[in-house]
């Protein structure tokens, strides 16, 4: 694989899509016969050690088979509702998976999580027959299932708005890892905030070599299918500023915008704002039903993202700096990505599969 390029293969049985740097690759198509393991891709990029980071978000109680690696990481929404019910689906699908470390952050429908908003709002949400139950019994058995002791046992380290550290094996670099459930208010869910109140949230975010927000930033990989940037604009300008710079910033909530982009950030500090969408790495057709706003706006969004992914591929080869890894990992199939060829994808199927990142340690 060659720095810095945009690797695209695709016949009729599968797809293969892979962004390279100088210190990251990134795979979001692939089959299990067309992955190549990480000491093939240590050895295709001059050696050294590497460690696998695989990537999910909105599963929303779905499970589907997740490619091993070392760190699994899941950027919220584990469940529909937050039922006990749904997290005990989930937390025993991520159990028994193999990776040494895995990472887990809550998402905007994870409801009893959120305590305090859950005391107040659970009415809403709930039927009265679940209300009846005793709330404190109901969310202490959800985080139970997040952070109890079997899940610490089986290597699961759940993050709300704090800090980690982690190392794959007593001879590996330490990553250290910040996460956050928190996300711009949508319809009042849980772990919402107004934008005005960005400010209070993001200042808290720490500077760590992994950065995990259910939310994405502004601009980045946030565009919903009515055409609007859901993500969070303080979240951004940290990121552009430098106030945040992390190896690999993972986030999901926003489905249909699923992908992933790595970003090289300029050595004199001199960053503008990113902006890139998905559209590129999976290219559609328009149809006749598409109206000719609709038309323009998709080529509005390649325009800028060609100009970003060629920025990438002048940038990503340089050593010498700094880059970041955006992932929208979301693996719930929605938006224009559902369909191809008449085929609809499967939950962390086709165009929505698990985020594979490998990173030089």
């Amino acid at each position: 694989m060659q720095s810095g390029s945009h690797n695209v293969s695709l016949d009729e049985d599968s797809e293969i899509l892979d962004l390279n740097s100088a210190d990251a690759i990134v795979h979001l198509e692939y089959t299990a016969a067309t992955l190549p393991s990480l000491e093939d891709v240590a050895k295709a990029n001059g050696g050294g050690q590497w460690t696998r980071f695989v990537c999910i978000s909105d599963t929303h109680t779905r499970t589907y088979e997740v490619p091993d690696g070392d760190v699994l990481l899941h950027g919220g929404d584990l469940t529909k509702l937050g039922k006990e019910s749904e997290m005990k689906t989930t937390m025993e699908w991520l159990y028994e998976m193999p990776h040494k470390v895995k990472v887990v952050i809550a998402g905007n429908h994870d409801l009893t999580l959120h305590r305090d908003w859950y005391e107040k709002d659970r009415e809403r949400w709930h039927s009265k027959k679940e209300v009846k139950r005793s709330y404190h019994a109901d969310s202490t058995a959800v985080h139970d299932l997040v952070s109890g002791k079997k899940a610490q046992d089986s290597g699961i380290i759940y993050l709300e708005n704090e800090r980690a550290t982690f190392q794959i094996a007593p001879d590996r670099r330490q990553w250290s890892v910040y996460g956050s459930p928190w996300s711009p208010e949508f319809f009042h869910w849980a772990f919402n905030y107004k934008r005005e109140e960005a400010e209070q949230i993001v200042s808290q975010y720490e500077k760590t070599d992994i950065l995990m927000t259910h939310g994405p930033p502004h601009n980045i990989l946030d565009l919903t299918t009515s055409s609007e940037n859901a993500g969070c604009e303080t979240l951004a300008a940290y990121l552009t500023l430098g106030r945040l710079r992390p190896r690999l910033h993972i986030f999901g909530h926003i489905h249909e915008a699923h992908g992933a982009h790595i970003h090289s950030w300029e050595s004199d500090g001199r960053c503008e704002p990113l902006q890139v969408q998905n559209d590129l790495n999976y290219p559609h057709h328009l149809t006749e039903s598409d109206s000719e706003g609709e038309a323009k706006r998709i080529d509005k969004v390649r325009t800028v993202t060609e100009k970003c992914q060629a920025r990438a591929l002048e940038k990503n080869g340089d050593p010498d700096l700094q880059r970041t890894v955006f992932v929208n990992a979301a693996t719930y199939p929605q938006g224009r990505n559902v369909w191809k060829d008449g085929k609809r994808s499967g939950h962390g199927g086709a165009r929505f599969r698990p985020v594979v990142v490998d990173l030089r340690d």
